[in-house]
């Protein structure tokens, strides 16, 4: 018995999921999605990939926590278009949320912020769906937009001037995931490989001197790629600082 191309794509997709899923973006995964509450349905500001109070409002505060789509940080940042399968009360298109947090449920692989969960509904149908607690649903992978945005570079604020440098990377735009990023020793002419902290904290300890020249690996549906970032930090970097890289994914 012949077995369709289509189907045979789709099977290949859903066994390649983790590893992969920005190939398979053209196809949507069935799943489950709950949501957690917070006083003014913003995101967490304490989420697993360290993003902070940008992970509250990033995307309209459409985010979610992710559990098999984590994939030990490298997920964070990467963005979906989920829509639900509770009849009459789904809108068509759903949601595009940004991935900013950990979190697990009932089956689920994603844990929506109020806000993001009640627009999955269709007008007048949010009280429905919350009455649920998990719906069906199914997602795919989308590229994030965020225009008029550069990527910036946010030193956190456990960084310690000039001996310990902890970083996060903002507005990634595209379907890419950062996969490693490396900072450029000038003394031994090399790039030397920053530690994944937790989530998506990139540190090192005692950085380079001077303005700091970085390059980040990405990969995505063309493959992998490094991407320079020239004098991402200047020399008198500040802990909580965030700093345009004029660089955009």
């Amino acid at each position: 018995m012949s077995f369709p191309t289509r189907n045979y794509y789709s099977l290949l997709c859903a066994l390649t999921l983790l590893p992969a899923l920005s190939y398979c973006q053209d196809y949507f995964v069935p799943s489950r999605a709950s949501y957690y509450g917070s006083p003014d349905c913003l995101g967490n500001p304490t989420g697993a990939c360290g993003y902070g109070e940008y992970g509250r409002t990033i995307n309209v505060a459409n985010v979610a926590g992710v559990s098999r789509l984590w994939r030990n940080g490298t997920g964070c940042g990467a963005c979906y278009q989920v829509r639900c399968r509770v009849p009459n009360h789904c809108s068509d298109d759903g949601i595009n949320v940004v991935v900013t947090d950990y979190g697990e449920g009932d089956r689920t692989d994603f844990i929506l912020s109020t806000r993001a969960y009640g627009r999955l509904a269709r007008p007048n149908s949010a009280a429905e769906l919350f009455s649920y607690g998990v719906v069906d649903i199914e997602y795919k992978r989308v590229p994030c937009q965020y225009p008029g945005y550069n990527l910036l570079i946010k030193v956190k604020q456990q960084s310690k001037f000039p001996n310990y440098l902890a970083i996060v990377i903002l507005y990634q735009a595209g379907s890419y995931d950062i996969t490693s990023v490396e900072v450029w020793q000038e003394d031994c002419k090399e790039w030397k490989g920053m530690r994944r902290a937790y989530g998506t904290v990139w540190d090192i300890v005692t950085p380079p001197t001077g303005a700091m020249n970085f390059r980040v690996q990405v990969s995505g549906g063309d493959g992998m790629k490094w991407v320079t970032i020239n004098k991402g930090i200047p020399n008198d970097w500040k802990a909580g600082v965030v700093y345009d890289t004029s660089v955009q994914l």
